[in-house]
């Protein structure tokens, strides 16, 4: 085995040598597999030709058949490269396949990306938080979804999550809203923020890119008194001169994001000063690298990172270990008993995991994830066995009285 040479460069040592270590023999990538599984996820499995092997997520709401097409297509070309060579992967994939961007690609890349973190900090011993320079907190702040069509269920969602120990929730701010609607509208989701706020919970509410201009501008001035800790996608982000308006009318935080899959589509929002809380999904921009840069861009602007996560738990740890290095991050979304998976089966964040432990919520924090790679422990036999029964999952719709399509 080649070692190499190494030498001192002044001071003295005493005639004592620094102990030469061997280089780690080359891991190189042996397998890939995905496996769709309930609700509606998508999981990556990598092995290397050592034994070691790594999980990611490739999770596209509603699209997993392109994601998995796409899948098919990159496996073929990196299967037998070195496996610790994550960034070079990553190039490779991003930018000799000539079409690049969008979500149905930046999804397979993430997955792809994500799985190799994790390998590589299997095979290192260590949490990928430590491959990223190392952690600045010890616990990451969290918040899950609550539903509910009428007040009453709001109020009883709101006190199911404040039993978990959330200290914050997001919730829909609106059922369908028509370009131009009802002030009933406007009042309904003021109720709506009242309840939860009454309770001693903070709210993010989350309007789904359902607004359009005139509708937008009046409910963010109307939410501003009862101070909402940030309005998410009030406009959808194809409306980028729309946001910027809206940016500079109100003083409630505006965050999106979970739309925007590289950093070249979030750097505008950014140098428009359009974003006050960035969401970049972990298994729709690119995987561990893609927001991790990300999250670099936006501090050189003031932004704050929040990643977007209603998916599963290896989404979920990957966030989790890049907003341990992050200093810019803020609060981290988790799909725990949210109405997806509910409503899909009993299928949930935690069943996939060997130890449920690692998410366990204190006091509105998860603790920091300690063991190596993502720190989580995937049930390989639970992913197969369910893997096995699961379909498509398909996005809902939603029509207004006259038959048209509103936003999701």
């Amino acid at each position: 085995m080649a070692t190499s040479q190494l030498r001192s460069f002044g001071g003295s040592t005493n005639g004592q040598h620094r102990p030469q270590v061997p280089d780690m023999p080359q891991a190189k990538i042996k397998s890939v597999e995905y496996f769709r599984v309930k609700p509606r996820w998508l999981f990556v499995k990598i092995c290397d030709d050592q034994g070691f092997h790594g999980w990611g997520e490739a999770t596209l709401e509603g699209h997993t058949k392109a994601v998995e097409g796409a899948l098919d297509e990159i496996i073929d070309r990196i299967v037998g490269y070195e496996a610790d060579d994550i960034e070079h992967i990553w190039q490779t994939i991003w930018r000799l396949g000539f079409y690049r961007g969008g979500p149905v690609f930046m999804s397979a890349l993430s997955g792809i990306d994500i799985a190799l973190w994790d390998l590589k900090g299997r095979r290192l011993n260590v949490p990928v938080y430590q491959l990223l320079g190392g952690k600045v907190r010890n616990k990451v702040q969290v918040y899950a979804w609550i539903g509910g069509d009428t007040f009453q269920d709001i109020e009883g969602a709101a006190k199911a999550r404040i039993a978990q120990g959330l200290k914050c929730v997001k919730m829909n701010a609106t059922g369908p809203v028509n370009w131009l609607d009802s002030p009933a509208v406007l009042d309904a989701t003021i109720e709506r923020l009242k309840i939860v706020k009454g309770l001693g919970l903070d709210a993010g509410l989350d309007f789904h890119g359902r607004l359009h201009k005139p509708m937008a501008k009046q409910l963010a001035r109307a939410l501003e008194p009862y101070r909402p800790l940030f309005i998410e996608e009030p406009l959808l982000v194809e409306h980028g001169e729309a946001l910027q308006q809206l940016a500079g009318a109100t003083t409630v935080p505006i965050a999106f994001g979970e739309r925007l899959y590289t950093r070249w589509d979030v750097k505008r929002f950014l140098a428009d000063a359009t974003v006050d809380i960035l969401q970049p999904d972990i298994a729709h921009a690119g995987g561990i690298s893609e927001t991790r840069r990300i999250a670099a861009l936006a501090e050189a602007y003031d932004v704050a990172i929040a990643p977007h996560c209603p998916l599963g738990p290896v989404a979920l740890a990957a966030s989790m270990q890049v907003a341990l290095c992050t200093p810019n991050f803020v609060i981290q979304e988790m799909s725990l008993g949210m109405h997806y998976n509910v409503e899909a089966g009993k299928e949930d964040l935690n069943t996939y995991l060997v130890d449920p432990a690692v998410f366990a919520i204190r006091d509105g924090y998860v603790d920091a994830l300690r063991g190596p790679g993502l720190g989580i422990e995937i049930d390989e036999a639970v992913v197969r066995r369910i893997a096995q029964s699961t379909g498509h999952w398909q996005c809902k719709e939603f029509y207004g009285p006259d038959g048209s399509i509103r936003e999701w």
